[in-house]
């Protein structure tokens, strides 16, 4: 807007119109117009990916192919461009409450068609998002990238899996219900995230010293959550 500003000072600091009606100003008034239709396209090659249906009406008018980026470093000229056909129309002020009435309205039937695909059986259905937490309650845990680098069977467990995790130096043994989506082969090695911080919970089958963490509902549909390339045991998640 502000380059939008030069131009139009430009246009009315030399005043065209009334160039146009002395004779003796015409070289100097197709000088002007030449670099006021050039100012006008480059303003149309920034504005174009807001505006792309008046981009191509402007490049119409001006008798040239669609506008890209690259065109900026060039002018425009010994060219014939063809009759002025309106672009736009300003938006009259007191049109505007009833333009964003009706952008409300649009955005609401929106948000209604959003809602209808959360379906009953959804995970976000069945277990909505909790009330939120400040930041400095988040801080507290302490969640770290972990290298499973021993998983085994807990006899007697149904659902267990005994997991020994690397911290970056700090071994911790957790227990974790995974057992039903997960072979203990299919884990060693791996890479996941762990509460670091979480209070050792003593079970019958031994001390549980963090938690890793899983998304799904349950069972066999259950996935442990593994960092990118590049994480390192011991690594901060934040």
């Amino acid at each position: 807007m502000g380059l939008a500003d030069k131009a139009n000072a430009f246009v009315d600091d030399r005043k065209p119109w009334l160039m146009a009606k002395d004779p003796a100003q015409n070289e100097h008034l197709q000088q002007v117009c030449t670099t006021s239709l050039n100012l006008f396209r480059l303003l149309t090659i920034y504005l174009k990916p807001i505006l792309p249906k008046i981009a191509e009406d402007v490049a119409a008018f001006l008798n040239i192919p669609s506008l890209t980026w690259a065109d900026a470093k060039t002018l425009l000229t010994d060219h014939t461009i063809n009759p002025y056909q309106h672009l736009a129309t300003r938006v009259d002020p007191k049109s505007i409450p009833a333009l964003l009435d009706e952008a409300q309205k649009d955005m609401k039937t929106m948000a209604e068609k959003t809602s209808a695909t959360i379906t009953e059986t959804s995970d976000i259905a069945r277990h909505p998002i909790l009330p939120e937490i400040s930041y400095d309650d988040f801080a507290k845990v302490d969640l770290r990238i972990a290298r499973i680098v021993k998983a085994a069977h807990v006899e007697g467990a149904d659902k267990l899996l005994e997991l020994t995790v690397d911290l970056g130096g700090v071994t911790r043994t957790v227990f974790a219900g995974i057992k039903e989506a997960y072979q203990p082969e299919d884990l060693e090695g791996r890479l996941t995230v762990v509460v670091a911080n979480l209070a050792p919970r003593k079970m019958k089958f031994g001390l549980s010293e963090g938690m890793v963490l899983a998304a799904g509902p349950g069972k066999k549909d259950l996935w442990i959550l593994a960092p990118d390339t590049g994480a390192q045991p011991g690594m901060r998640v934040k």
